[in-house]
């Protein structure tokens, strides 16, 4: 009886470290090595534990080579069999877990089960490594939590995908939600911050983005706004620009004023985030940052530049104006961002 009410997860394996063997040539993505490890951890046979499908993706990838068109096959791919599972899970290189997570977030509409992305630092391969625990906790939440959220979970956390940012290359903690808390904290138990976790949709629909051309500049003392200017055209629909602070930028600086009115002139959105982890760009609040005023800039508020871009080709690709665009910048739709009280 209890086999039979045991819930179902499946499991979407894109590549990344978690599922890497060893090879001459250093770790690689290996086809089938996921599958027959899995077989070998008896933990996964336990009546607690949901029962799972694994789906390999071919070729499987590093993260860094993944694009939109790989968010649009994890979004279709979670639709077609959404009601064959509880909830699903999907390994993934850490390098662009955090994008990979926010544009689904914004793909998967009124999503009503969970949908985690988890990976590892050190693989599945090597005798100390994260990705057994960050794997079955990942299923175990998936597969018992009604969490209606695109998530990531790693080392014991779990977060909301659009507020999450990979902040290490070489710890175990790899992740953090710097402006917002975790939806659950696995320690002794699994807790979930109920307060925390959104409310479920009214059943999944989902909308596939398409890329669009938009820029990201973060600037730095120094910074050559000429090059960057020379690149403003028609053709460039949004510029990201990690401001520093609250928003601040270069007031005084004649290349920059000169780049904000061109890209005002060809009706390009200006967006502004901050470069601190934590914190919002808050626009106007100093002076530095009134000529993004009056250039019209959209402030990014508390969003990771990961949100703001996924969430700009979200926006694109529905075919709004320019001016429900900026609104909707501004507007929580998936609980990437705080609104202005």
């Amino acid at each position: 009886m209890v086999e039979k009410n045991r819930k179902k997860v499946c499991i979407i394996h894109t590549g990344g470290t978690i599922g890497m063997a060893r090879t001459a040539k250093g770790y690689a993505p290996q086809a089938g090595f996921v599958k027959s490890t899995l077989s070998e951890i008896r933990e996964l046979n336990a009546a607690e534990m949901p029962k799972f499908d694994l789906i390999e993706y071919s070729p499987l990838l590093d993260s860094s080579s993944i694009s939109v068109k790989e968010w649009v096959k994890l979004a279709k791919d979670i639709e077609k069999k959404y009601n064959k599972y509880d909830g699903f899970i999907i390994l993934h290189g850490t390098d662009t877990m955090a994008y990979t997570a926010s544009a689904l977030s914004f793909m998967l509409e009124e999503l009503t089960k969970p949908v985690i992305l988890t990976g590892s630092q050190i693989p599945l391969c090597e005798i100390r490594n994260d990705a057994r625990d960050n794997l079955i906790t990942a299923l175990l939440i998936a597969g018992n939590y009604q969490i209606p959220e695109v998530c990531i979970y790693f080392e014991s956390r779990l977060m909301r995908g659009n507020r999450a940012k990979k902040v290490s290359t070489n710890q175990l903690i790899a992740f953090d939600s710097p402006n917002f808390p975790s939806l659950a904290d696995a320690g002794v138990k699994i807790v979930l911050n109920d307060k925390n976790i959104r409310d479920p949709g009214t059943g999944i629909q989902m909308f596939p983005i398409q890329e669009h051309p938009i820029a990201v500049i973060r600037l730095f003392p120094g910074i050559q706004f000429q090059l960057i200017e020379k690149m403003i055209s028609s053709k460039i629909k949004a510029i990201v620009i990690e401001a520093f602070g609250s928003g601040n930028i270069p007031g005084k600086n004649a290349a920059f004023l000169k780049l904000l009115k061109k890209a005002q002139e060809k009706g390009t959105l200006i967006l502004v985030c901050t470069q601190c982890l934590r914190g919002a760009a808050s626009l106007g609040e100093y002076e530095a940052s009134q000529e993004l005023v009056k250039a019209g800039a959209v402030s990014g508020l508390d969003m990771t530049v990961e949100a703001a871009v996924t969430k700009l080709f979200y926006l694109f690709s529905k075919g709004y104006n320019m001016e429900m665009i900026k609104k909707l910048m501004e507007t929580n739709l998936r609980g990437e961002l705080t609104e202005h009280s």
